[in-house]
């Protein structure tokens, strides 16, 4: 185990007893900010002895907010469950979906479509988070993955029907594409 007697840089990867693994995301004098997966942005003091480094990135004299900010933006995204601002469709806000039984004698369920769009894109986000976790798996054979990855992309073509609740294009899910 390896404490932190070294200056730590701007994405360096280091766990903490209590908040678990997390990067560096700006240096202070006397501290680190750390973003933690779990527990957020914490500041952590440079000689605090139980900071183990899992990867020490060297210390850089100036290091502007936009590369920081780009580090981090691109951990995060590999290695948490972070999930993008996805808009929905305008002609769905305030709209509300009803699922009305075919038996006349059981009540009817109103939901609104804002609620119903937020699971969707928490079921597209969590699949995306599996995607990066099977890709970058080193106990999974490379056929394994590709295996998996197939499963992934019928899945997200059955999740197509919901492609009309989204504002962009780009935001759609995407399954196999038809052999023509």
């Amino acid at each position: 185990m390896e404490v932190t007697t070294q200056t730590l840089g701007i994405g360096s990867r280091v766990k903490h007893p209590a908040y678990g693994e997390g990067v560096v995301i700006r240096l202070h004098k006397v501290a680190y900010e750390i973003c933690f997966m779990t527990y957020g942005i914490k500041d952590v003091g440079r000689n605090y002895e139980k900071l183990e480094i899992i990867e020490a990135i060297e210390a850089q004299e100036v290091v502007s907010f936009t590369q920081a900010e780009e580090s981090l933006i691109k951990i995060l995204k590999h290695w948490s469950d972070v999930s993008e601002a996805v808009e929905l469709g305008d002609k769905w806000n305030d709209g509300l979906m009803i699922l009305k039984p075919g038996d006349e004698n059981l009540k009817s369920k109103e939901i609104p479509i804002e609620s119903f769009f937020h699971k969707i894109v928490m079921v597209r986000d969590r699949i995306r988070v599996m995607e990066q976790r099977i890709n970058s798996s080193v106990n999974l054979s490379d056929e394994e993955k590709v295996n998996l990855q197939q499963y992934i992309t019928r899945i997200y073509g059955s999740l197509t029907t919901f492609n009309v609740l989204f504002k962009y294009k780009e935001d759609y899910f995407v399954g196999e594409k038809s052999k023509s």
